[in-house]
């Protein structure tokens, strides 16, 4: 209430001063310069009549009076003042200012803002455009150093450090506002800028308003042709203009700026010129009125006076002015305040439009050992005289140390000094030089004088977000950025580093035309003794330096040094072992040391290592290089088959079979296929030890070969259809090649050989394109066409358009991508069905479309699709969507519109008998096949009776046209089904680039077209192939007739006369290894195989070398084959072919029958693979040798070999020379290693192709510490079969198998089940983790024991980090067996060294306090007092009976009575309860013979299983029993305890249960086992956390269905009224289906927790858990159902709308809104509107948000918690010009009292925080001024 009252004060209005009495404010002048004036009497003047004539006459005489007075003086930095006019000189042009020198060594600078309107129009409408205008040029273009300016003093400010900064202006509007449209005179001089450029000229900006000024072309051409700046003038240009006409009383002036008029210009009287608009820049004669010791006084113009300091006088001149002599001078400045004008004689300026001279850059910090003093000031300064003759000034400041040290008298005239040049005037054409000791031995002046790497001394100046400021020198201030703090990054670097404290630095980059300066505070670069590696021609290979690491990704570390240099550490140079994660290893700002190993200066390429001495220097490279890596390259093009090692998320890791697997290479998943859908489903169906076979070698760096499988790419290198080089580059060319990056605008080309391209947006796609990645994707094939290139800058421009790239034949084309496709579908069904690993996989193999099933219906969907179930469609998902139910079609029917008159329009109509029909859950039903997706398992599956009908086949034809529907749409295709029942494949594409369509465009279910029929035989898929006819193609093609079919396909294929069985003569024209080619005649051209030259063939031979070229043959002909022409791409022009005859010249053949030869088509792979069986023997021929077998063997040698298998693609044969070996369990094989994975085992590699696995439990009879480290890739061991089932064979490496007769010790016996442990034994295994319930310990591959911590180690251990420490995965150890569970196959280890005899496993030294040491210390207290007691035992007795001492040991025992319950007790007051145990014990032994054994009852006996927590000391037998045989009176076991020990015996049992309960009850004691949770859940059956702890705790050892059942048991234990509690089990469970269920279990579990729980709450929780998942597709499907189901819940669309946005998806989020907006009562929209605009502040457009805010306002603009959201959020993230406009806006408004006091509250609140002492004090006017209104308002 205080600060209110004292804001805001309560009372009436402030009474105002009364008007007469307006107080008499003093008029405040600075007297700045010491100019002496007339001021006006300070007292007070009686009111006469007359009073206006007294003030004129006293204005007419302050100027006599000024003249009269003014003192001459050089102009000092205090006498600025704003609104000051001055001639200044530009010094240097940066992108954002001009630095202007100004007269007598000032200097200041104008912001690129205050230039002219026109240029700071330009720079808005590029920012709010966010792209480089066309128009606008920047300040570097227009202005160079040594051009005059005329400026005004906009601002004189003291910077941080106290220096004062002169913020001046050019814009003609503030330098020309005394000027006005009647003042403008011709011959005028003004300064104007460009505003615009016309066809005939330009419009210049002058400044007066109201007048319009233009400059005609023919008079700019001479000063254009001399400035060589270009053809034309620039918009926001500087120009000296003379007005030539002025019309329209100034309205419009004409101008010029021919330098012989602007250099002969005048300020005359007659051109009217006033103090108030004379201006800078202007040449007058003037008369010497008086010449003083510092200038003169002149006058000029008539009635004006100005000086000239002795800095402006001309120095030729300088002793020769004397009185009424008549100059020309140039007016420099003019004082607004004090009416002080300024002039120079200098002739640089007396001429306009001119320069002054300059000095060479070297000049600035020259030493100058003599220079002459020429005059001293001593108020001012000295003039010198330098070395070359020039004059220099140096300022009093810098004559000396300090003024102590001052000595006017060493200035006398003629004296000499050494001094040192610091700056130079262009204004005054002198330099300015210091004669302080400091300033001419300092190292650093300028910019220029820093290099990158000097190390500096500097004082730390501010500490700013982005770094550390360091003043290195006076003027000079370097930036330390917070990544070079220190050696780490530094989160609050103001701890280490207080303002003041001295550094020490190394420049990392110095820019002396930007005046930046960088240093680095890091200790390792600060004091390296390396090289500076500042530039890339310095970087020599081996050449090793200090850097720092700015970036490290999953492809290597980026290392940054001095000047910006940057290199790549690729990920194999990081390291000398392999590293996974480099951003897990190095950090940013990291220093590391680096070799170079290569560079490319012109491209400022920079190929680094961290492996020091691995690396050999550049010259010792080629003695050096390895054998092996010459081997594994390979050439582009050439085609390898390689076999899959390794699945990575981005490709595969293969080895080059050709190579003996030594070659290492890569597959993209993009690369392994033309198709974007087919290489996600080769890459999901190919598993290791697959071989694929002829993949293309794309790239081999000699580190890292890529390899693709991408049929268009590989056949246009084959054909020659590629560019190796940017040379061979030329616009028009058709290149196939797929796409490297796709970017917002455009997309990058990559081409084999390297070569890249770009295709702009715009040259993207036919269509708009509005997203890139709409579009294409990376990997994707495409065919692109050159449109240009460029030499100079190595880049290509593409097309990628569809009508530029395609051949014009789409039906074509679009056929041979769907032929290619169903090609390669069929090789991926081949390999799944010759793996067959699972039958689900040989059930998707065999469904093919067309084939029906008979189903059952399981379920029916809200869309109305439906889900089946059925014997032959086990573990798949079967779907039929709406339209293929046949629910639904009332009052439907679709007619084919199609103008042929002979279809009838009935046949046309869909068939409605299934519209009323509607399926239900369990109805058996028949359905057709349409699509099988293998990659989702999914099969989509019709009911419409159209489709099931059963029709007669008949005959098709090739390219008939026919009508069909659409039934379903795959990615690549869609499928259709004909009027003749059979279902058919049409592309959706037609060319690679077709990738987008419009919704429009888009094919859909149910859609009548057109198809032409290209193959009328089903292929393996069941389907036919077919192509969409030309929209324009509207008339079907004539059916033809079977004997006109039969003609035409002979035709089509075969081009010469020849026929199957006859004979020709031709010669032989060529012998190759394989076959010999034959010329029949001019045009024709035959073959001969090796196998058709003889009829037995000897083993070793070679057949074809029987012949010789230009022999004579005669041959049979025995079939043809068809060979591609290699003119056109196999892919757009499939059909180019010629047959070649095969001939043979077998004497069998020529004299007998002939034996048809296959053709090599991909169609008859089958027929020719079914003429040999497994296991066959036949000849073959070598076609081609590989590396090392090529002593053995020659191309074209016969060989005899057996037959294997088949490969992947089911079109070659699998061969041994070896016979087939047999892989069955017990057998010893040979393998090869292929992998070594660490802590698992090996992948061995074993004849045959097939792939074994080795655990490391069996790689030696004896366990090793690191069983792998001397196995390497590559090794051929010897190994044992174990077993071979289902294709996966495990094996064994052990001598005890391999070699049984040898006997060899076997220190590690195999364990191959659970019934191999046993209790008690010794076991030696491998650590497999360490979790929170214990150590697991592999003992075999298939099992594992767990080892409790308390049994780890003796020691007591908090933090499970030290257990991971010393037990890291795969670590060697000793256990012992404490427990065998065989039911569970639970087993129980220890690692305690009582238990193992080994050394504990955690040292000592870690000093941790021991499990058994409290229990030790209450054992040695209980036999101190047991021994006490014993002693006093025995006195007692001894003196009392001391009879019965003599036989103790005959005492007969008291036989038992017949009310004894036959359990003894015993009652002894010196012994504790154990002792009384004992003492049972001992009595039971020496019972009588015919005594009943009498029922023991320990005391220790308790119901908690963790007998750790027990603190019952336990006694050893042994000791029990001699003491009990020492005690010789048997009575004294009987004697009765005493009160008192009775009650200490209570104490202290109530001492060991408060024990026990607090060991039960203690917080920090974490349950260890099931039995444990069941009794926390048991005392807490409703506390939710708890029974997800116990999920959590099976969760943790992989026991899903425990964690399952521990779900459902909460569900049934919680209370019902417990809604909450049940809702978090219910949460849990969906989050445990959605990481290790199925889709189908969650949906059950989300089904049944709608059903229990408030389903609003169930959805959202699932939509957070797909989201979290990143499962953002459901995520998304879940929202859409939402809205449909919870369309008033207004959380609902608040919760999509976040999700949208964090998506990136704004627009979306902007249409939800309106949707929104339509589906929530009104009365929500102002709510749902705000919320939505503060979403999209946080994630989307601020700037939408704003205008969201804004339009809310405007509509309800009393809504004050709406205003202070909007305040909040713009506090937040907007300006505090933006807030303030707010503020100011809300404070106007028309609201009630307590409303407006409470935006009055916050307007202040937010000043005093943010504002000054004057917006506070304007903030609280305000306040009052509502105050008082309101009052005024309530009196009237």
């Amino acid at each position: 209430m205080a600060s209110m009252e004292e804001n805001f004060p309560r009372g009436g209005i402030q009474k105002k001063p009364t008007e007469g009495k307006t107080p008499n404010t003093k008029l405040e002048r600075d007297n700045l310069f010491n100019v002496r004036h007339e001021e006006k009497s300070q007292k007070r003047k009686r009111r006469q009549k007359d009073q206006g004539k007294q003030k004129k006459f006293k204005a007419d005489n302050i100027g006599a009076a000024k003249e009269s007075f003014v003192t001459i003086e050089p102009l000092m930095i205090e006498a600025l003042c704003e609104g000051m006019l001055l001639l200044g000189c530009i010094k240097e042009v940066t992108d954002y200012e001009l630095v202007v020198s100004l007269p007598n060594g000032l200097s200041g600078f104008v912001p690129v803002t205050q230039i002219s309107d026109a240029y700071s129009k330009l720079l808005s409408n590029q920012v709010a455009q966010g792209e480089l205008l066309e128009d606008l040029n920047s300040l570097v273009d227009l202005y160079s150093p040594g051009t005059l300016v005329r400026c005004i003093v906009t601002t004189v400010e003291k910077n941080a450090d106290g220096r004062r900064s002169i913020k001046l202006s050019i814009d003609p509007k503030k330098v020309n506002k005394g000027l006005n449209a009647s003042a403008l005179a011709s011959g005028m001089l003004l300064s104007g800028f460009v505003s615009s450029v016309e066809d005939h000229g330009y419009l210049i900006d002058i400044g007066v308003s109201g007048t319009n000024a233009f400059l005609p072309r023919q008079k700019a051409q001479n000063y254009i042709k001399t400035a060589k700046r270009g053809s034309d003038l620039k918009i926001g240009q500087n120009l000296n203009c003379v007005i030539v006409e002025i019309k329209n009383e100034g309205r419009v002036v004409l101008l010029s700026i021919d330098r012989s008029e602007v250099a002969s210009s005048l300020a005359t009287e007659r051109q009217n010129w006033s103090l108030s608009n004379l201006l800078p820049g202007l040449v007058v004669k003037a008369r010497v009125q008086k010449v003083a010791p510092l200038g003169i006084k002149l006058s000029f113009l008539s009635f004006f006076t100005g000086i000239v300091d002795f800095m402006h006088m001309d120095p030729e001149k300088s002793t020769s002015y004397s009185p009424d002599q008549v100059v020309k001078a140039c007016i420099i400045s003019i004082n607004p305040t004090s009416k002080v004008v300024r002039l120079t004689l200098r002739q640089a300026f007396i001429h306009p439009g001119g320069s002054p001279n300059q000095v060479s850059n070297d000049r600035i910090g020259a030493v100058v050992e003599e220079s002459t003093v020429k005059a001293f000031y001593k108020q001012f300064g000295a003039v010198f005289e330098l070395d070359d003759g020039t004059l220099a000034f140096a300022r009093l400041k810098h004559l000396s140390k300090n003024r102590k040290s001052f000595k006017p008298g060493a200035f006398k005239a003629g004296c000499k000094h050494k001094c040192r040049i610091i700056d130079y005037s262009l204004m005054d054409e002198m330099c300015i030089v210091s004669l302080k000791y400091q300033i001419i031995e300092a190292r650093f002046l300028q910019y220029q004088d820093f290099h990158t790497g000097d190390v500096v001394q500097g004082k730390v100046f501010a500490l700013k977000p982005i770094g550390m400021q360091v003043r290195v020198t006076d003027a000079i201030k370097g930036l330390v950025p917070s990544l070079h703090l220190a050696d780490v990054i530094l989160k609050q670097p103001e701890k280490k580093y207080n303002i003041g404290d001295q550094v020490r630095c190394r420049v990392l980059e110095c820019n002396p035309a930007g005046k930046k300066l960088i240093l680095t505070l890091k200790k390792n670069l600060v004091q390296s003794k390396l090289p500076v590696l500042s530039n890339y021609e310095d970087a020599k290979p081996g050449l090793i330096t200090h850097g720092f690491v700015v970036c490290a990704r999953e492809f290597g570390c980026i290392v940054k040094f001095y000047n910006d240099v940057k290199g790549l550490v690729p990920k194999n140079e990081l390291s000398s072992e392999p590293i996974s994660c480099p951003d897990k290893v190095f950090h940013e700002g990291q220093v590391v040391k680096v070799m170079v190993l290569k560079c490319e200066p012109q491209q400022e390429r920079l190929l680094l290592s961290f492996r020091l001495s691995s690396k050999p220097a550049l010259d010792d490279k080629k003695g050096c290089t390895p054998k092996k890596k010459q081997e594994v390259k390979y050439q582009i093009g050439e085609m390898v088959d390689v076999k899959v090692l390794k699945k990575k998320d981005n490709g595969l890791e293969v080895s080059v079979l050709e190579d003996e697997g030594n070659a290492i290479a890569s597959i993209p998943t993009a690369h392994l296929s033309d198709f974007v859908a087919t290489c996600k489903l080769l890459w999901h169906c190919l598993q290791e030890g697959d071989v694929l076979p002829r993949v293309m070698c794309l790239s081999d760096n000699g580190e890292r070969i890529i390899l693709s499988r991408k049929s268009a790419v590989i056949s246009a290198v084959q054909e020659e259809q590629v560019v190796r080089s940017f040379s061979e580059i030329q616009p028009g060319m058709l290149l196939t090649g797929y796409v490297r990056n796709v970017m917002p605008f455009g997309v990058f080309v990559e081409f084999p050989f390297g070569v890249t391209g770009l295709a702009p947006k715009v040259s993207m796609s036919d269509k708009f394109v509005t997203d890139t990645k709409d579009h294409f994707v990376v990997g994707q094939t495409v065919i692109a066409k050159v449109v240009s290139t460029d030499e100079e800058k190595q880049r290509v421009l593409l097309n990628l358009k569809v009508s530029e790239c395609s051949s014009g034949d789409s039906a074509a084309e679009s056929f041979a991508l769907l032929n290619q496709y169903f090609k390669e579908m069929k090789e991926i069904r081949n390999l799944l069905r010759r793996r067959g690993e699972s039958s689900m996989t040989q059930g998707l193999c065999e469904l093919v479309p067309g084939k029906e099933l008979q189903l059952v219906v399981q379920d029916v969907k809200e869309d109305g699709s439906a889900l089946f179930s059925g014997s032959c469609v086990t573990g798949l998902t079967v779907t039929a969507t709406r339209y293929h139910l046949g629910v639904g079609l009332e009052n439907r029917s679709a007619i084919l519109v199609l103008c042929n008159s002979e279809i009838e329009a009935e046949k046309c109509h869909i068939l409605q008998n299934r519209a009323n029909k509607k399926i239900i859950p369990g109805e058996k039903t028949k359905a057709l096949i349409l699509h099988v997706d293998a990659l989702t398992s999914k099969v989509y599956v019709s009911l419409r009776e159209e489709l099931l009908k059963r029709r007669a086949k008949q005959r098709l034809t090739e390219n008939s046209q026919h009508y069909a529907i659409v039934q379903h749409i795959a990615e690549e295709f869609a499928i259709v089904s004909l009027k003749t029942g059979q279902l058919a494949a049409i592309p959706i594409a037609s060319h690679f680039n077709d990738t987008f369509r419009f919704d429009s465009e888009k094919l859909k279910v149910g859609q009548a077209i057109s198809a032409t029929l290209k193959v009328v035989k089903e292929n393996d898929h069941g389907l036919l192939l077919a192509v969409q006819s030309s929209a324009k193609k509207n008339v079907f093609v004539r059916v033809r007739n079977e004997s006109e079919t039969a003609l035409e396909e002979v035709l089509a294929t075969v081009k010469h006369s020849l026929s199957l069985g006859d004979l020709v003569t031709g010669t032989v024209k060529s012998v190759k290894p394989t076959h010999v080619t034959v010329a029949i005649d001019d045009k024709l051209t035959g073959s001969i195989h090796a196998s058709r030259i003889l009829d037995e063939v000897p083993i070793g031979s070679f057949p074809t070398f029987t012949l010789k070229a230009g022999q004579k043959v005669t041959a049979r002909v025995v079939g043809g084959r068809d060979v591609n022409t290699h003119r056109y791409l196999p892919i757009t022009h499939p059909h180019f072919t010629q047959s070649i005859p095969e001939l043979s010249i077998r004497p069998s053949e020529i004299e007998g029958e002939v034996t048809a030869v296959l053709s090599r088509k991909e169609d008859s792979a089958t027929k020719k693979l079914g003429l040999y069986s497994v296991g066959q023997t036949i000849t073959c021929f070598v076609k081609k040798v590989l590396k090392h077998p090529e002593k053995s063997f020659k191309n074209g040698q016969a060989i005899s070999a057996t037959v294997t298998g088949t490969d992947v693609t089911e079109t070659n044969l699998c061969l041994s020379l070896t016979g087939i070996q047999s892989l069955e369990q017990g057998t010893i094989t040979v393998g090869m290693v292929t992998k070594v994975t660490p802590h698992i085992g090996l992948t061995i590699a074993l004849p045959g192709g097939k792939t074994g696995k080795v655990s490391i439990f069996h790689l030696s009879d004896t366990y090793m510490e690191d069983p792998l480290g001397d196995i390497k890739a590559g090794k051929i061991v010897r190994c044992y079969i174990l077993s071979n089932e289902n294709g996966k064979i495990q094996l064994s490496l052990r001598q005890s198998r391999l070699n049984p007769k040898s006997k060899s010790k076997v220190e590690d016996v195999e364990i191959t089940c659970i019934k191999d442990v046993k209790k008690g034994q010794l076991v030696r295994g491998y650590v497999k983790s360490v979790t929170s319930s214990g150590v697991f310990f592999g003992l075999s591959p298939s099992l594992l024991g767990r080892i409790l911590f308390q049994n780890v180690s003796p020691y007591f251990v908090q933090k499970h980090s030290v257990y991971e420490k010393y037990l890291p995965e795969g670590k060697l150890l000793t256990a012992k067996v404490l427990g065998v569970n065989g039911k569970e196959k639970h087993i129980e280890l220890s690692l305690l060294p009582e238990d193992t005899g080994m050394p504990s496993i955690l040292p000592e030294s870690l000093g941790l306090p021991r499990y058994d040491a409290e229990e030790e210390k209450r054992e040695a207290d209980v036999r101190e007092k047991r021994e006490q007691l014993k002693v006093k035992t025995k006195r007692r007795i001894r003196n009392s009976e001391s009879e019965q001492e003599a036989k103790p040991k005959k005492r007969k025992i008291c036989p038992t009575d017949e009310n004894d319950s036959g359990i003894e007790v015993y009652y002894r007051e010196e012994e504790d309860d154990d002792q009384e145990e004992e003492a049972d014990k001992k009595k039971s032994k020496i019972r009588k013979p015919g005594e009943a054994p009498r029922l023991q009852v320990s005391v220790g006996f308790t119901w908690d299983e963790d007998m750790n927590a027990l603190d019952i000391p336990v006694l050893n037998q042994k000791e029990e029993s001699s003491e009990s045989e020492e005690e010789e009176d048997p009575h004294s076991k009987l004697k009765k305890q005493t009160k008192k020990e009775k009650e200490l015996e209570k104490q202290k049992k109530e001492k060991e249960l408060c024990k026990l309960e607090a060991a039960l009850m203690d917080p920090s004691r974490q349950p260890q086992s099931a039995d444990d949770f069941d009794r926390l859940v048991l005392s807490s059956p409703n506390s939710s956390i708890l029974w997800l702890q116990y999920m959590a705790f099976h969760l943790q050892a992989t026991e899903i269905e425990k964690a399952r059942a521990v779900a459902e048991r909460a569900l049934k234990t919680i209370s019902f009224r417990e809604e909450q509690e049940k809702l978090n089990v219910w949460v849990a469970l969906l989050n445990l289906e959605n990481m290790y269920g199925t889709e189908e279990t969650l949906m059950k579990v989300f089904e049944r927790a709608v059903q229990y729980n408030e389903p609003l709450k169930v959805f959202q929780h699932l939509c957070d858990i797909y989201a979290n998942s990143e499962k953002y597709k459901q995520a998304e499907e879940l929202y859409h159902t939402m809205l449909k189901r919870f369309r008033q819940e207004k959380s609902v669309w608040l919760k999509y709308a976040s999700f949208l946005l964090k998506q990136g998806q704004t627009e979306a989020t902007h249409r939800l809104l309106e949707r929104a907006l339509k589906a929530l009562p009104t009365k929500e929209h102002v709510d749902v509107i705000s919320r939505f605009a503060q979403l999209e502040f946080h994630f989307g457009d601020p700037e939408h948000a704003k205008a969201l805010f804004e339009s809310t306002l405007s509509s309800y603009p009393k809504r004050t918690d709406i205003w202070s959201i909007y305040i909040d959020i713009m506090i937040k993230h907007g300006s505090q010009k933006e807030v303030r406009d707010i503020f100011e806006r809300v404070v106007h408004l028309s609201l009630a009292p307590k409303k407006m006091k409470f935006l009055f509250k916050r307007y202040l609140d937010y000043e005093k925080k943010f504002g000054t002492t004057e917006s506070v004090l304007a903030v609280k006017r305000a306040a009052l001024e509502y105050v008082e209104t309101k009052s005024s308002l309530a009196d009237i």
